[in-house]
């Protein structure tokens, strides 16, 4: 073995014996260092602190209620359109007593008295039964007036279902009355007074304008025909 082996050799033994010695004498060490440790982490005491939080409040809902800005005249549609939309949205001519008698005992006309934001008046040419959607509308109209004008305020219908042959009789008086068929006559329709709120006959401004306000609504949502008729200080209205 020559002299540059012998040294190589020599260096790689020392280095072993030195690496040997320094893991038996550095792992027990290490050992304890951990067991030190985790014995802490296990002991420490955790302390956490109770937060009382305030009692959450029920959302109320909302009552508000948001109209299109009305301003102006209300729109007139023709009538023409009002007994084309009665023509097909009714339930057909009503000629006399004995045939409206008969649609309310099969619930094709319902009662409609008073709800929510309107009352119908008591009626001498025409009675308080309407289509079932025409009812759904008028409950509609008023709900949204009461909410607009104020809870307990309501407006007054003048004016509901007639039979031809009250329509004729009518038209002897009136002459603000259809002389021929008239939308009244096909369960569709009825007038709405803008003199009378709230049981009431008076100039109420604040009143007919919220009307107005969401009849104008309603007419722009495609849900009904309106003539203002200023004779009968009303509005004429037809349930598309």
């Amino acid at each position: 073995m020559n002299k540059t082996t012998s040294v190589v050799v020599f260096a790689f033994i020392s280095l072993f014996s030195l690496g040997t010695l320094a893991m038996v004498n550095y792992q027990p060490d290490f050992k304890k260092r951990l067991q030190d440790t985790y014995s802490s982490l296990v002991e420490e005491e955790i302390h956490t602190e109770y937060v009382e939080l305030p009692e959450a409040k029920p959302l109320e809902p909302s009552t508000e209620i948001e109209l299109p800005t009305f301003s102006g005249r209300l729109g007139k549609d023709a009538y023409d359109d009002h007994l084309n939309a009665a023509e097909l949205k009714g339930i057909g001519l009503i000629q006399d007593e004995e045939q409206l008698r008969k649609l309310v005992e099969n619930s094709v006309l319902v009662k409609a008295e008073a709800g929510a934001g309107y009352q119908v008046d008591s009626l001498t040419y025409s009675h308080p039964y309407f289509s079932l959607q025409s009812k759904k509308v008028l409950d509609e109209i008023g709900q949204t007036f009461e909410t607009l004008n104020g809870q307990g305020n309501y407006f007054t219908v003048t004016s509901g279902t007639r039979t031809m042959e009250q329509q004729k009789k009518l038209s002897r008086r009136n002459r603000n009355a259809t002389k021929g068929e008239s939308s009244h006559s096909y369960g569709v329709s009825f007038d709405i007074s803008y003199v009378r709120f709230n049981g009431e006959k008076n100039y109420d401004r604040k009143a007919q304008k919220d009307l107005e306000a969401v009849l104008n609504h309603f007419q722009k949502e495609n849900k009904i025909f309106v003539i203002k008729e200023r004779r009968q200080a009303c509005y004429h209205v037809t349930v598309r």
